[in-house]
């Protein structure tokens, strides 16, 4: 299963103040660099800009991260068709230009899989599933598509 981040789960990796979704979002990264994942480029530019303002991250540090990303996971960037898929869904299916357009490319990506605490849980969209990987109700699934290391 290609699974996928929105820029929430990157930017909790980075920011040590984020308590338990810290935590949770480095042991999800760290697990998706042995899956099938890959990153969106819109997800590490926006990683970008909120890193550097919002958390307030050096931009040399900032950068040092996409850099570690961008050597672990492949990176899709978005097409044209993708733009055309991110009008549809947000004529359809009512989400925002920016959520439509990160959806069109996971799916483009062959993804069936977005976490992200953003959307709405559990919603699939073209076989896209949005799952919020904050709720423990997930779980089960997570560890489906991010088998936990074994020691």
């Amino acid at each position: 299963m290609r699974i996928t981040f929105d820029t929430n789960i990157l930017v909790y990796a980075a920011d040590s103040s984020a308590g338990h979704k810290h935590s949770l979002a480095i042991d999800l990264t760290d697990r998706a660099a042995a899956a099938d994942c890959v990153i969106m480029l819109q997800s590490l530019g926006e990683f970008f800009n909120v890193a550097t303002g919002k958390v307030g991250l050096d931009p040399k540090e900032a950068e040092s991260l996409v850099d570690d990303w961008r050597s672990t996971f492949p990176v899709y960037p978005a097409s044209e068709g993708c733009l055309t898929g991110a009008m549809e869904a947000v004529r359809r299916h009512r989400l925002s230009f920016w959520d439509a357009m990160l959806w069109a490319t996971a799916r483009e990506a062959g993804c069936q899989m977005l976490l992200s605490e953003d959307f709405q849980d559990g919603r699939d969209i073209g076989g896209v599933r949005f799952v919020n990987p904050f709720l423990a109700a997930n779980d089960d699934l997570l560890d489906l598509a991010l088998p936990k290391k074994t020691p």
